[in-house]
């Protein structure tokens, strides 16, 4: 059953975008892409007195709402769905001075978001500075014959954030022992022996692990001796 008169609503009017072409009964004019019914009767919005209303699409929820919150007079367009056999909300009109508002106060929002977001970037970038510092603070102190560059970057291999490495989990978060030898290890199996080769030539990986294992405790053991000898 069809809309015959133009209901009162707490947010205003009902104006129906017709699935088929109507005329206005007071004007004539026609087809109309948007109107209302007055009993029983259509008429556009210009006859309803709602002519100077602007619409805004559905599909944005904050300047929908605002948008509304800022007119005096406003008025909801529904649809009718064939298929589902009913109305549905396509927007709502609103004055433009208030559609103007609204988008101000959204564009207000969007900029102290993007500010947010660089402020909060900036502090993630000076939390992982600081951390990678750490990290390889630890990295020479277990292994001080490690070129500090070389240091660094292991540090900042295993720490970058949402990579799943070693430094990002929770042993790594707090530096534990176990969590940075781990972080050194895949350093230099990576750069100081032919496990990436191995790999590439089809080796298992558990294989080429256990082929290359004297090379990388003779790394880790001269980066020990290194200090022990300087003491």
């Amino acid at each position: 059953m069809g809309i015959t008169s133009t209901p009162h609503h707490p947010g205003g009017f009902v104006v129906i975008q017709p699935l088929r072409h109507k005329r206005c009964s007071a004007c004539r004019r026609g087809p109309l892409s948007l109107l209302v019914f007055e009993d029983g009767a259509p008429r556009c919005l210009d006859c309803a007195d709602l002519g100077h209303l602007v619409l805004v699409p559905r599909g944005d929820t904050a300047l929908t709402r605002r948008s509304r919150e800022e007119s005096g007079l406003s008025a909801v367009v529904v649809r009718f769905n064939r298929r589902k056999g009913r109305y549905e909300r396509q927007g709502v009109l609103v004055e433009e001075a208030a559609l103007a508002r609204a988008e101000e106060r959204c564009l207000a929002d969007a900029e102290a978001r993007r500010r947010r977001r660089a402020r909060d970037a900036r502090r993630r970038t000076v939390e992982d500075e600081r951390f990678a510092a750490a990290f390889a603070a630890e990295i020479l102190r277990l292994f001080p014959g490690c070129p500090a560059e070389r240091a660094r970057a292991t540090a900042a291999h295993a720490s970058v954030r949402g990579s799943g490495r070693v430094g990002r989990s929770a042993a790594g978060r707090a530096l534990s022992e176990s969590a940075v030898i781990s972080a050194v290890v895949a350093g230099v199996r990576h750069a100081d022996t032919p496990y990436d080769q191995l790999l590439m030539n089809g080796v298992p990986r558990y294989e080429a692990r256990r082929r290359i294992a004297p090379a990388v405790e003779d790394v880790l053991r001269a980066w020990q001796r290194t200090a022990e000898g300087g003491g």
